[in-house]
């Protein structure tokens, strides 16, 4: 039978999983107050902190719940520790859960990603195959049990799929034409907004969309199971740039002509804000206003949605050349890209596009980046074209824009302020 402490424990999930967060922490310092140290209080009046952002207080929590004997806060202590920028510690904590719990899928794709993080990429892309204990297969495919395996296909036809975010698709498209040189016909099947834009990709005999009949085939593979199929490593990251094109013929996109002597500079602030992370990856566009300000730079935005709206509430916003209302879709994009100088944006899919067309990118990222930029570094081995300008805490984004400003003004400082040659 149940212990009160047990009825007590259910109700405080009741309450989470109904989203009585306040509830659900109430209960926890009331169990807290009959059993000083239960493990399963503290690990999940950590989880709430967390939810709150108040990391240093989840972290107290969620430590003292694993050393109370907590299994699973472990892994959730790793997550807290990467918000506070602890990523040494907070591997160290997904290996402890992984050692502990082999089988559980959640805690080997947290390990993965904290790998990948640090570099390690053989080892973070075999144990991202976990992905699929927690997320199923994708609509692309009938038949998941044809998973290539990584062998030569003798001209047999290859489904590749895509599976995340549109970045993640544009990233790993660059793994098709590695695919095809193992003498696969590779059929790509993308979401409709990347299919103009994929067209030309090299080794890309099919580009399909949604809607349309998949063709038979031998064996199929996610894009982002390619990395470990293909034996990727880090000194064997395939990142031979441009991989992507824009397109030959465009449809007319702006009435405002690219046509201009100052440096063009392409600007995204905001990613979708249905993403869980958004509210981290994101900059406010009044914390970004001051670049608006330099000379002899013209910005275009390539923002997509509402946000790019904001532009008439910021100092210099009504000047930004924009482009957001009539991109169709990522050729588009592409198309205004190829016509830019340089792109400052935010980890969005612009990102990588700008990437795969071999266009300069200077990338903001949260304290608590995504995996693929890694860590403790400037540049990227996925894209040698692109800078980083990290937050040197969560949510301090004011730094940042300072050094970029910096960095913009002696990019366009005239030439008239060098030195003259002598002799």
């Amino acid at each position: 039978m149940p212990s009160a402490i047990d009825r007590q424990l259910a109700e405080i999930d009741a309450h989470y999983q109904a989203g009585r967060l306040t509830a659900a922490a109430e209960g926890c310092r009331a169990v807290l107050c009959q059993a000083p140290g239960h493990a399963g209080a503290l690990h999940r009046l950590g989880v709430l902190h967390h939810l709150s952002q108040e990391y240093a207080t989840a972290i107290r929590l969620l430590g003292a719940a694993a050393a109370a004997g907590s299994q699973a806060a472990h892994g959730d202590l790793g997550v807290a520790l990467m918000k506070v920028g602890q990523p040494d510690e907070a591997l160290d904590q997904f290996r402890t859960a992984h050692a502990r719990a082999p089988q559980d899928a959640r805690a080997t794709y947290n390990l993965a990603m904290a790998l990948l993080a640090a570099g390690a990429i053989d080892e973070g892309f075999r144990l991202y195959e976990a992905r699929w204990h927690l997320k199923g297969p994708t609509p692309w495919v009938k038949h998941w049990e044809r998973f290539w395996d990584g062998r030569p296909l003798a001209g047999q036809t290859l489904l590749v799929h895509a599976e995340q975010g549109f970045g993640d698709s544009i990233q790993f498209a660059r793994y098709v034409p590695l695919a095809a040189a193992r003498g696969a016909r590779v059929v790509l099947a993308v979401p409709g907004v990347l299919r103009r834009l994929m067209a030309g990709l090299e080794g890309c005999a099919q580009v399909l969309s949604e809607g349309e009949r998949i063709p038979p085939y031998a064996a199929h593979a996610p894009l982002m199971s390619l990395p470990h199929l293909l034996g990727t490593a880090a000194d064997r990251i395939p990142a031979a740039l441009p991989y992507l094109a824009a397109p030959a013929i465009i449809r007319p996109l702006s009435a405002e002509p690219l046509i201009d002597t100052r440096l063009k500079v392409g600007l995204v602030w905001a990613g979708r804000p249905e993403d869980p992370d958004d509210r981290h990856r994101s900059c406010p566009l009044a914390v970004l206003s001051p670049l608006l300000a330099l000379p002899e730079v013209q910005f275009h935005s390539l923002q997509m949605g509402p946000a790019e709206a904001a532009l008439d509430q910021v100092a210099g916003g009504t000047a930004v050349v924009r482009h957001g209302g009539v991109l169709g879709d990522f050729a588009d994009t592409a198309a205004v890209i190829a016509r830019l100088d340089l792109i400052i944006a935010v980890d969005t899919a612009v990102v990588h596009l700008a990437g795969a067309l071999g266009k300069p990118a200077w990338v903001l990222l949260s304290a608590d980046p995504d995996w693929r930029w890694m860590r403790g570094r400037e540049d990227s081995p996925w894209y040698p074209t692109h800078r980083l300008f990290r937050q040197p805490l969560l949510g301090q984004w004011v730094l940042v824009v300072e050094r970029l400003r910096t960095e913009l003004a002696a990019l366009i400082r005239p030439a008239s302020t060098a030195l003259p040659c002598e002799g």
